[in-house]
């Protein structure tokens, strides 16, 4: 968090353009750029404008505030911030809905035609830009069906929800393909492993071990690989915003780096990297919660009532071998 906030007061002001000259217009004198430079700080040294600036988000948890309006950066983010975490959560929920039925499809009829259609769609998927996406599913879905609005968000009972699916759906769309391919080679690999086939030995039905044991194990790579991916997903639902007309944090975004709004970009790409790191924490926390054996205490601590053969599974519990065959007796 600290690099993206470093970074990110450094590299605006690399960008070209006076904050100052745009607020005032193009027939602003230079005194009254001066002026107002002034009156924003802007004149000061970069070292103390950079000092000026943590103090701000060390001890206000605020950037200061908008060069333009004048207002909080902390208010401003807190009114749009909620538009843009309903888009995040509900493409996160959607990437999973696709991902998970489509890779299980796959795994379980592998090398036949559902594997090979599902090997394809992803490769499709990744070629596609988010916003030509976002297009697709408004002349589709809300102007030639129209299931869904065009764009905005609706106040009434579900009209949040109908708003705000089709701008989640273009970023799940994008977002799903490397979770499918992830998801479907762990699947494989986890279907092949030696406590599948004693499960199998051991008469456990088919769907439990799938669902119970394999799918456990198998997610863990693809749960880090979703939060390796929220960087991606924060920044494609900035994208879609502005195609679908959202007044979230993309079009408070977009419109403060065109008018170099330093305070708000800043506090944004702060509000984006707190995001980031508390959802990379979640994924590390689950992943502790789906595999026991990550967690030392329970990879040391003996299995109670399991027998010496009896073997720790990704599920948590014991295995015991199969019952031995007449000839063994």
């Amino acid at each position: 968090m600290l690099g993206v906030v470093v970074a990110t007061f450094f590299l605006l002001r690399l960008v070209p353009g006076d904050p100052a000259a745009m607020i005032l217009g193009e027939r602003a004198t230079p005194e009254s750029v001066a002026a107002l430079r002034a009156q924003l700080g802007l004149d000061l040294p970069l070292w103390q404008q950079f000092t000026d600036f943590l103090g701000q988000v060390v001890f206000n948890f605020d950037t200061g505030a908008s060069l333009v309006t004048g207002v909080s950066t902390r208010e401003l983010i807190l009114d749009t911030a909620p538009v843009s975490a309903g888009i995040v959560a509900l493409a996160l929920l959607l990437a999973v809905l696709i991902a998970v039925p489509l890779s299980l499809v796959a795994a379980l009829r592998r090398d036949g035609l559902a594997d090979h259609l599902v090997r394809i769609l992803p490769a499709i998927g990744m070629g596609m830009p988010l916003f030509w996406v976002g297009l697709l599913l408004i002349i589709v879905f809300a102007v030639q069906l129209g299931w869904f609005p065009v764009g905005g968000v609706g106040s009434g009972p579900a009209e949040p929800l109908r708003s705000l699916f089709l701008p989640a759906l273009a970023v799940a769309l994008g977002m799903a393909p490397p979770l499918i391919r992830s998801l479907r080679a762990q699947l494989i690999d986890v279907l092949e492993a030696e406590f599948v086939t004693t499960l199998r030995a051991a008469r456990i039905p088919e769907r439990r071990i799938v669902w119970h044991h394999v799918m456990r194990s198998a997610s863990l790579p693809t749960l880090t690989l979703l939060s390796v991916n929220t960087a991606y997903l924060i920044g494609g639902t900035l994208v879609v915003e502005r195609v679908f007309g959202i007044n979230g944090l993309g079009s408070l975004l977009f419109q403060s780096i065109s008018t170099r709004d330093f305070p708000v970009v800043q506090g944004i790409a702060l509000y984006c990297a707190v995001v980031v790191v508390l959802i990379t924490t979640l994924a590390e926390v689950l992943s502790s919660a789906l595999d026991p054996r990550l967690r030392v205490g329970d990879a040391r601590s003996p299995i109670g009532g399991a027998g010496s053969n009896a073997r720790l599974l990704p599920s948590g519990e014991a295995a015991l071998p199969p019952d031995p065959t007449e000839d063994e007796r």
